[in-house]
């Protein structure tokens, strides 16, 4: 394996603010982040998070005295109470388990706990549930593309600009409320307000996504995600020529200190999470590369973090690139403005093929969504205008 080095690629203001402020708190100032890689090829997790919470030991059998205890486990460690609570609980909001906590109704180890409170492991938790959870989400009659539906599963071909489930700003428009309208029976294991999402993509990533119909078949689902049997593949078109024909990428992330929204490139330690990719160049072209991309883990922006910090980010990627669309004109030189056109104006990122067991039949199963329309539109434009002469691959030392 080799050093990445820390500052291939332009940084953004915020970016560097990040990095300095990561670097100091590590002792690492002046050093490069703590990101490795090197040849290997093996598939893993996409970019989407699995669960975040290991598998308690049933505190639903605790509900008849009204009261739930439960020990915590390693990878909640750090994180605030109500924080906790409400990702174990999503039938229940942060705000509803904020009102239990200042009623001090939360015993932490015996005694009442504030809710800015951060988790260590083994903590002992004894608590009640909110009165009432949140309420179902709408129905709302929205299309989807359907790959694949039984009486155990669906399998979708998500379009961009589609959120996977409610969250802040975004109540209307989710497929969790697509699934709702269309389909009568969804596992309610992850709570109403993610009714059958045994996974997630972003909002602007297109491509292939699972769901579940019944608990049995979502806890199925969810522990081949956790277990990495699940194969994902990714398409990606970025910016600039990545270094090597295929490589491996590893390093440790966390929410941006700058932009919640964000994710960023950090040491070890902390709240800091492992993510590994492997990619897989396609095809060169001059300022651009169409690249495969296989997660081995499954962290937030996982894919677009780590083509940012390589200096290739992902087209069109607003977040982490600075811009929101690819244009005609960024290809052809002095274009007449009357020709120019919009290519793509969202993140050129699509999840093509997800490949997973049957939980019932046990039979392996494999989905493929063609690339869709704007990133073919993008591709056809750039081997137009950008092709370059084949060259000898390159491979990490």
């Amino acid at each position: 394996m080799t050093t990445l080095p820390g500052t291939e690629g332009p940084q953004t203001p915020d970016e560097a603010e990040d990095r300095f402020a990561v670097e100091a708190a590590s002792g690492t100032a002046g050093e490069g982040p703590s990101s490795t890689h090197g040849s290997i090829g093996q598939s893993g997790e996409d970019l989407v998070e699995p669960e975040l919470l290991e598998e308690q030991s049933d505190p639903l059998d605790e509900l008849a005295s009204g009261v739930i205890a439960l020990t915590v486990e390693s990878r909640a460690h750090g994180w605030r109470v109500d924080h906790y609570l409400s990702r174990l609980y999503p039938n229940y909001s942060r705000s509803a388990f904020q009102r239990v906590l200042s009623e001090e109704k939360v015993l932490l180890n015996g005694l009442p706990v504030k809710m800015s409170r951060r988790l260590r492991v083994n903590d002992c938790l004894e608590f009640p549930l909110p009165e009432e959870p949140d309420q179902r989400i709408p129905a709302e009659d929205i299309p989807l593309d359907v790959m694949y539906d039984d009486d155990a599963l669906i399998v979708i071909n998500k379009s961009s600009n589609m959120v996977v489930h409610p969250g802040k700003g975004n109540y209307r428009g989710t497929l969790a409320g697509a699934l709702q309208f269309h389909f009568d029976k969804l596992s309610d294991v992850a709570g109403q307000y993610r009714a059958g999402i045994v996974h997630r993509l972003d909002r602007d990533t297109s491509g292939v996504l699972v769901v579940a119909k019944d608990n049995t078949v979502h806890n199925n689902l969810s522990k081949q995600f956790e277990q990495r049997t699940v194969e994902k593949e990714y398409r990606a078109i970025t910016w600039g020529g990545l270094q090597f024909d295929n490589d491996y990428i590893e390093t440790y992330v966390r929410v941006s200190f700058r932009n919640r929204e964000r994710m960023m490139v950090c040491p070890e330690g902390d709240n800091a999470r492992l993510a590994a990719t492997n990619y897989e160049v396609l095809e060169r072209f001059d300022g651009f590369t169409y690249v495969r991309l296989r997660p081995k883990t499954g962290r937030t922006h996982q894919l677009r973090v780590h083509m940012h910090h390589l200096g290739n980010p992902i087209v069109a990627d607003k977040l982490y690139e600075g811009r929101t669309h690819l244009s005609l004109s960024d290809l052809v030189d002095e274009l007449p403005p009357d020709e120019d056109k919009v290519l793509i104006n969202r993140q050129a990122l699509h999840a093509y093929r997800l490949c997973f067991d049957h939980p019932v039949t046990g039979k392996r199963l494999e989905f493929t969504a063609p690339i869709p329309p704007d990133m073919e539109e993008a591709l056809a434009a750039i081997r137009q205008y950008k092709t370059i002469a084949k060259k000898k691959p390159r491979f990490p030392a």
